[in-house]
Formats: C-alpha cells, sequence, structure tokens
C-alpha cells in the first residue's frame, strides 16, 4: 500500500470556489458544517430505561430456513447497517460470515483528465470503486448445518435485527447481528437457553491483503492500511463473555466454554467531505479510532447495546405504519423466498402482507443505508466483491435519485440529508471540474455558445470529486431538482440557504449552454425562437449529438422554475431572477408527434431510440416533475404521455418498472402501477430480474448473468405511496391509484406530503374513511378524495382530522 499522496494540485482555494459560484461566505462554510466522517462520538448515547424492543409475535419479519449459500451472500445474505456501515449476513450455525464494508471505501480520485474523446475515464484507477471493508467471521466446530434442528434465520424489521436460531442436543441457540448508530458498531451477540456453550474462534480479515494483528493490552485485534489515492482505512474486533474464556491471538479472538459471547467491529476511514482538504481528513487514525470504538461499546452490557440500537431505529422506523389489508394463516406459515414464489404463481390471491412488508424492507434499507454518511449508489454499502458492478458509483441520470424519492414519502426526511450533503461537498470540485474541462474541444457535449459557468457532472460520480464514462449536461438540473423537491416536503428555509449555491450554480451552467433556434409555432404556424439544449444524449439510448432533447428541456424548465421560488423566498438575486424567468419563458417545450402519437423525446416527430427502451426520459415532466399532470394539462399532450409511456412496455424489471409504476399511478391507473409492482416482486432466478432471496433486486445483465441494483428497492415503495397518496405543492389526493388487491381494507400513517404535511390515511372498500394532515411546515393545501375536494388551513404542528 502507498503511503499518503498531497492534495490534488488543481483543487482550487476555498476562495475560488465562492468565485466560481458566486456564493456566500456564510452559506458556503454552512455546507460544510457538521458533514458526516469516521469520527470519534460526540457523545454518550442515549440509553434507554426501558426494553424498547417489539415483540417476536407481532415484530414484522422475512425469514428464511437456511442460512446464506457462501458463494451468494449478494442474493442471499441479509443486511445491516448503521448508515456508514453496511454488511451482509450470512448466518451459518458454524461458520457465521458477515461481509463489511463503509461507504467511504472507494480507490480512486478527482478523474479530471479527459479521455482523448473529450470524456471521463471509466475504470477502477482513475475514477474507482467502492470495495469491501472486512470479513468477519465467527467459526464455531461442532455445529455444523447437519447436526442441528429446527434451523431459522430472519431479518427484523420491527427492530432492526438480523437472528438465527437452532437447535442442538436440547440447547437452542440464537444470535443476533446488527449495526449500531448510537454506538457507531457491528454486534453479533451469541446467547443459548438450556445449558449450551459456545468454543471457536472470531478472525478479522481485509480484503486488500492487509495483515491483522492482536493487542492484548486492549483486548482487540485489529489492521490498517492505505490505498494508493491516500484514503487511510482500518478495523478492529474486539469479544466479551460472561463465563468461559475470551483471548485475542494473531488475526482473531478465541472463546471457549462461554454461555454468551458478544463481538464487536468497528471500522471506518479517513474520508472527510470538505474540499478544501482534498476530501482527506489527516488528523484521523482509522485503526486507532475502530479499536477505541469496540473498546467504548465492550463496556456497555449486551442488553443496553442492543437496547440502544433498537430505541434509535425504531425512532425513524415507527414513523410510517403501514397496513394493505390481511393475508391469509397459509400464507403467514410460509418462508419469505416460498411465500414469494407462490405469489408469483398465475392466479395466485394477492398477500398483502407480504407486499406491505416489501416496503417496509425498502424503510430498513434507507435507514441502514442513509444516514450521517456519503449517499447510497448503486448497490449501496452492500457488496461481496472488490469489483461491484458499474464500480458501485452514483449514477446521475435515474439510479441515484431514485434511490432517494421514498425517503420524504415514507417518513424518512433526515435520512435524504446525506444526498443533500454529498452534493454540498462535491460542489467545489464539480464546478471547478466544469468551468476549466466541459468546453474542450474534443468534447462532443460542449457549449457551442463558447461560454461556460457553474456546475454539472458526468453521467457517474464518485466521492472525491471525480466523475466518470462521460459528460451529462442535464445531470446538475436533476441533482438539484431531487434536493429541491426534498425542500419542498420540509418547507425548511435553512435548508432552501445552504442549496441555494447548488440552484444558481446549475442555472449559471445552463444560462450558457443554452441555445437559440427557430420553430414553428404550432398553435399560430408562425416562426418563433426558443432556446434548446445543445447537443446531447437521451439517457442511454438514440443519438448523441441531438438537440433539444426533451429530458434536458423538461429538467431546465423545472430548475428555472426552482430557482425563482428559492430566490423569492430568501429574497436573494431579484436581478438574476429576472434573466432566469427570461430564460424560462423561452424554453422550448416538447410537443406531441404526428408521427408516433408519443410526447416527442428529440425534437424531432421521429422516434430515434429503442421503443421499448428502459428509461422513461421524455416523461421527466409528468414523473418526477409537475408541469404535465391530469389537473392542468391539454388531452393532447396526455395522451401523448400515455402512449410513449404504454409502447414503453411492461416486460423490464427493477428500476425501469419501478418508473413506470410511478408514472402510471400518476395517470390513477392503480391496476397497471400494482402489475409493475408486482413485477418486481416475482422472485429471481438465474438471471431473471425481480427479487432475490434476501429481497434485493435483481437485474438483469443478459441471458447468463444478473446483478443487484438496489434503486428498485426505493422506487418500487415510493410508487406504492404514490399511489395512496399523491402530493404536489398546495394539493393533496387520497387514494388516486388504490388497486383492488389493497381495497378492501387498509391504512398507511406518516406519509409525507409536499407543501410541508404529514398525512394519515385509513380506507374500507376502496374509500377513504378518515385523514389526520398535519403541518410540518405547511399553511395551505387541497386535500381531494373521492372526488371531494376540501381546502385545510394549518399553521406549523397543527393537525385536522377530515372523515368521508
Amino acid at each position: 500500500m502507498s503511503s499518503r499522496q498531497p492534495v490534488h494540485p488543481d483543487f482550487p482555494s476555498r476562495r475560488r470556489f465562492l468565485e466560481l459560484t458566486g456564493a456566500g461566505a456564510a452559506g458556503t462554510l454552512a455546507a460544510f458544517a457538521g458533514l458526516p466522517a469516521f469520527t470519534a462520538a460526540a457523545a454518550e448515547p442515549h440509553r434507554p430505561a426501558t426494553d424498547p424492543r417489539v415483540d417476536d409475535s407481532t415484530a414484522v419479519r422475512l425469514w428464511h430456513t437456511a442460512p446464506a449459500a457462501a458463494g451468494n451472500m449478494i442474493q442471499q445474505g441479509l443486511p445491516i447497517g448503521n448508515g456508514r456501515l453496511g454488511a451482509l449476513v450470512g448466518g451459518d450455525p458454524a461458520d457465521e460470515a458477515l461481509f463489511i464494508t463503509d461507504a467511504t471505501m472507494w480507490t480512486g480520485g478527482r478523474n479530471d483528465v479527459l479521455s482523448s474523446d473529450g470524456q471521463f475515464p471509466y475504470d477502477q484507477t482513475a475514477f474507482g470503486t467502492l470495495t469491501q471493508l472486512a470479513h468477519l467471521t465467527v467459526e464455531i466446530p461442532g455445529h455444523a448445518l447437519d447436526s442441528v434442528t429446527g434451523y431459522s434465520r430472519a431479518l427484523d424489521l420491527s427492530n432492526g435485527l438480523v437472528t438465527a436460531s437452532y437447535t442442538q442436543n436440547g440447547v437452542t441457540y440464537r444470535r443476533e447481528v446488527y449495526a449500531s448508530h448510537p454506538d457507531d458498531v457491528v454486534v453479533v451477540r451469541f446467547s443459548q437457553s438450556g445449558g449450551g456453550t459456545y468454543t471457536g474462534r472470531v478472525t478479522l480479515a481485509g480484503t486488500h491483503g492487509e495483515s491483522t494483528s492482536a493487542n492484548t493490552s486492549d483486548a482487540t485485534a485489529s489492521f490498517g492500511a492505505a490505498f494508493d489515492n491516500g484514503l487511510r482505512y482500518g478495523a478492529a474486533i474486539t469479544a466479551v463473555s460472561g463465563t468461559g474464556q475470551v483471548e485475542v491471538t494473531g488475526s482473531g479472538v478465541d472463546f471457549t466454554g462461554c454461555a454468551d459471547l458478544t463481538v464487536i467491529f468497528s471500522g471506518g476511514t479517513d474520508y472527510s467531505p470538505d474540499f478544501a482538504k482534498g476530501y482527506r481528513d489527516p488528523s484521523v487514525d482509522p485503526q486507532a479510532l475502530a479499536r477505541k470504538k469496540v473498546r467504548t461499546a465492550a463496556r456497555q452490557t449486551p442488553d443496553s447495546l442492543a437496547d440502544t440500537h433498537i430505541a434509535d431505529y425504531r425512532d425513524l422506523y415507527d414513523a410510517m405504519t403501514l397496513s394493505l389489508g390481511s393475508s391469509t394463516e397459509q400464507q403467514r406459515g410460509l418462508d419469505t423466498w416460498t411465500r414469494l414464489q407462490a405469489r408469483a404463481q398465475d392466479g395466485a390471491a394477492p398477500d398483502p402482507e407480504l407486499e406491505a412488508s416489501y416496503l417496509q424492507f425498502g424503510r430498513y434499507l434507507m435507514i441502514c443505508g442513509s444516514r450521517d454518511s456519503v449517499p447510497m449508489g448503486l448497490q449501496a454499502a452492500w457488496i461481496d466483491t472488490n469489483t461491484p458492478g458499474w464500480m458501485g458509483d452514483y449514477h446521475t441520470d435515474v439510479n441515484i435519485q431514485m434511490n432517494y424519492w421514498m425517503a420524504d414519502r415514507t417518513g424518512l426526511p433526515s435520512c435524504f440529508d446525506a444526498l443533500t450533503d454529498y452534493c454540498l461537498a462535491q460542489l467545489p470540485a464539480w464546478t471547478d471540474t466544469t468551468v476549466r474541462l466541459f468546453n474542450d474541444p474534443r468534447n462532443r457535449f460542449r457549449n457551442s455558445s463558447g461560454k461556460v459557468a457553474g456546475w454539472t457532472v458526468g453521467i457517474s460520480t464518485n466521492i472525491h470529486g471525480g466523475s466518470g464514462w462521460q459528460w451529462h449536461p442535464a445531470g446538475s438540473a436533476w441533482l438539484v431538482n431531487t434536493i429541491f423537491e426534498h425542500y419542498e416536503y420540509t418547507q425548511d428555509t435553512k435548508l432552501l440557504a445552504r442549496i441555494y449555491p447548488l440552484l444558481k450554480g446549475a442555472c449559471e451552467f445552463w444560462e450558457a449552454r443554452l441555445v437559440p433556434v427557430t420553430v414553428t409555432d404550432p398553435a399560430t404556424g408562425q416562426p418563433r425562437e426558443v432556446l434548446v439544449n445543445d447537443k446531447d444524449w437521451s439517457p442511454e439510448h438514440g443519438p448523441q449529438d441531438a438537440m433539444g432533447i426533451t429530458y434536458a428541456q423538461e429538467l431546465v424548465w423545472a430548475l428555472f422554475t426552482n430557482f425563482h421560488t428559492a430566490s423569492a423566498k430568501l429574497a436573494k438575486d431579484k436581478a438574476y431572477r429576472k434573466v432566469i424567468d427570461g430564460l424560462r419563458d423561452r424554453l422550448h417545450l416538447p410537443q406531441v408527434s404526428p408521427t408516433t402519437g408519443w410526447l416527442e423525446e428529440w425534437m424531432t416527430p421521429d422516434n430515434l431510440g429503442e421503443v421499448q427502451h428502459r428509461h422513461l426520459s421524455p416523461l421527466m415532466g409528468f414523473f418526477p416533475g409537475d408541469r404535465i399532470s391530469l389537473e392542468s394539462s391539454p388531452a393532447e399532450l396526455l395522451t401523448g404521455v400515455r402512449k410513449l409511456l404504454t409502447d414503453r412496455g411492461a416486460s423490464l424489471y427493477g428500476w425501469a418498472n419501478a418508473w413506470r409504476a410511478l408514472c402510471w399511478a400518476r395517470f390513477r391507473e392503480g391496476e397497471k402501477a400494482y402489475e409493475m409492482i408486482m413485477t418486481n416482486l416475482r422472485p429471481s432466478t438465474g438471471s431473471t430480474g425481480g427479487s432475490a432471496l434476501n429481497l434485493f433486486d435483481v437485474w438483469p445483465l443478459d441471458d447468463t448473468s444478473s446483478i443487484f441494483q438496489i434503486d428498485s428497492n426505493f422506487g418500487t415503495p415510493s410508487a406504492m405511496v404514490e399511489m395512496l397518496v399523491y402530493s404536489r405543492p398546495g394539493r393533496i389526493e387520497l387514494l388516486p391509484a388504490l388497486p383492488d388487491a389493497w381495497a378492501e381494507d387498509g391504512r398507511i400513517t406518516g406519509v409525507g406530503a409536499r407543501g410541508g404535511f404529514s398525512v394519515d390515511v385509513s380506507w374500507r372498500d376502496g374509500k377513504a374513511k378518515q385523514a389526520v394532515i398535519r403541518s410540518v411546515g405547511g399553511r395551505s393545501t387541497e386535500v381531494t378524495a373521492g372526488g371531494v375536494t376540501r381546502t385545510v388551513r394549518l399553521g406549523r404542528g397543527e393537525s385536522v382530522t377530515l372523515r368521508w
């Protein structure tokens, strides 16, 4: 491993960053304040005085009758996480395995030397990749699977635990595995009833050739190393027991005759979300800090550690509850994999409790994957290899956005912060790269105006300020629009002030990029000058030199609209607001093709790509945007949107189906949306798409292989919520796309609604019965159910109950 490298010589100073973005000093410093890193705990965590655990008899559990196969942890291992650390847990009685990573365990760097075509290198060296941090194994000789009975393992969604239990020689053995956010450790707790004991060994191994060594003075085993990019990392374990003997030796811990055993892991990197320091914190020694964290946690009793984790987890998980109706006793008696297979049979009855648990599984992943660290990429922090698909990066042409559509909708607004903080931390690097390199003469997407300002990104981004694959001009607009939508849910003006530099910088980029062209006005038949996006690619198909692609036009229209709102709300940049308003008024907006009957994708009546392409790029203005809506848009335009959506097909999987389901929900077509959701819940076998045994979404790469992509695990629950509650600022609609399968009886609470509200709604026989609307910052909104609209006015924190 190489020694630490100096900060990139092209990193501009913070003063230069202010010049590039036009941001004020106070606002910029606020963008860096309190951002996540692997650091010592600020304070002793809250230790609950009472047991916070949901009883096993009522907890929502996904369960299995066999451990994960050692060679397929990614589709069978059960996930845990604390927002920074993520792990896959195998559950083998004799050979427990945890594959652990830190979300910042990234190789690569700025990647700001363009290839010969003016695009970014996209490889594991220059761009980098997410990698594993460590493997933790617990060997218990004599507990082989074929020597035990009654084996079961489960993901307990109600308590945030992975469990396994079995019986041997009349003794019941049990283990609980979790990643604690308050204590910043992973815990594996072994217990038993019936007089049994555990004897075996815990081993800590790195995945990059590191050497683990024991330290008897503090009873830890640990390692530390650094990547070629200078990122330092480390990990440590310890184990404690109230009985028997525990001894740290070599690369792990030996334990003998222990009636109970608690294994504790911690680890991380010296990554810091501070551009001025090259995204490193030289004051952090990851190996030493990991040792300190496991020692500190080991001073707590096992019950105290577990109670602290469960109380913290439930504080988020319980913010939303859901019932889609009752399943049968026979359905409840099936293990999760068998249950998925049964639901997928032709003519099978709905299984509403399974479907509700799928949504809650998405919320579980959000809580575990997006707290106080960088945001979740294509696989979040759950990987079983150092060469994950697409480097485990952040794809900015739908995937990272879809990851975060769910947070506010499902009562987890704080989990959105990771995306906001990431974009703010990357902004100075993105701005510098854009200004220096976007107009490179080799870049086929360069601005023909010769001007460049503000910021944009590549289709892929890493955590070091780098982009990969190729330029994605519209990426700046889509990222900032996604973050602005979070403001619409929260109505938090402090948040709006923080993200204002992102909004303004993106507007500056598009002010320099838009090109005037003359078109025939369809209303008058006369020539009219409009502004269009320069040469670009409608993700990820068709020509790469098309001007005025609908995808970009819709995103920029929304960007300019959002900037107007932010500028007016913050009373900033009035003159520039008028400039942006003028540009928005001149934007070309798509029309329906007389040739295909679709909403045009390429500013031409012709189709230039794949009819059933996975992306729904031309529908940006319908979802996630609001410019096109059932309430306000001409029938002809809506017909063009519907026809394109229909012809795009319903035979795909994963995030593509989730996006389709969201669009059908916007059309109030509950059965079509439900069909997409059920396709994503189909069990994946061989190389097919659908849900893996552990419910991770699997995307088919080709006829022989498939890959985990987490975005559908968030996009599909987003669609489920959108079917039950639709919102935009000033409007909330209840049960807009309720499918027959959920219609008999149900209830959902804690749904976020744009405009600054939270919604509870219950229904029976397909009709809303009662709703509670709470203000989290909103003042007034219309609420519609069953064709009846009411106007609600509330002060912050107030609520009203509506009945039908």
